[in-house]
């Protein structure tokens, strides 16, 4: 990598299309991601859900791309905190009279809350699913492992259930903030389309948030079985 690039990457302006960059990536992989989960909502005793898993599981492109994955969720996350970092040092001393309500929604201010939250909620969801699903595909049991009664016995317990709709509230205001943001980081916001891009973020930011929701409110009521 030449000295050009290295710098425009350690630059505000670097860093800020890296998160609009891995963002984007991230908003895609929910995408995929709740419409295999979707499939629990079949009600067929999880048979398509597994066969999805399996799919997901086994094929090569996917694992390439949850590499891919998780460098993107560390970059955005170590991204954000030096762009916070970089804001509250630029800015050392707070303003006497401080009305953040009159630029900004509470929940564009707290991005590094939600984000922090978010990263929690990832570790917990990884310890019920992920670790499980390597471990059959390092010992070679992976056909006859069955997420779909994994999430059954998972979303039976109450305090998983609140566990979940509690992330997938900070999931819902993130994006609130982070979906317009991706665009307009990248340059892809123009009079004409930002009120549809906000539009779409904001029907985005409800409808694939409540779809996870759904799920372990779905199983734990005993709608799903």
């Amino acid at each position: 990598m030449s000295n050009t690039s290295t710098k425009f990457i350690q630059s505000s302006l670097g860093k800020k299309l890296l998160m609009g960059l891995t963002g984007l990536f991230l908003i895609s992989f929910l995408i995929v991601h709740c419409l295999l989960n979707s499939f629990i909502f079949l009600n067929d005793g999880g048979i398509l859900f597994n066969e999805g898993a399996q799919f997901m599981a086994n094929n090569p492109i996917i694992r390439i791309m949850e590499i891919v994955l998780f460098f993107g969720l560390i970059a955005h996350a170590l991204q954000a905190l030096v762009l916070t970092l970089q804001n509250n040092k630029a800015r050392p001393v707070k303003y006497t009279v401080k009305d953040g309500k009159a630029n900004s929604k509470w929940y564009s201010r707290s991005m590094g809350i939600l984000g922090s939250l978010l990263l929690l909620f990832l570790v917990v969801h990884l310890s019920h699913f992920w670790i499980d699903t390597k471990a059959a595909q390092f010992d070679g049991t992976i056909a006859e492992h069955n997420t779909y009664l994994e999430m059954i016995e998972v979303f039976h317990n109450p305090i998983n259930v609140a566990v979940y709709l509690l992330g997938i509230l900070a999931l819902a205001y993130h994006l609130l903030h982070g979906f317009p943001s991706a665009f307009q980081t990248m340059g892809w916001n123009h009079p004409k389309y930002n009120g549809l891009i906000k539009k779409t973020g904001t029907l985005f930011s409800i409808i694939v948030p409540l779809i996870f929701a759904a799920m372990p409110v779905a199983i734990f009521l005993g709608w799903i079985k």
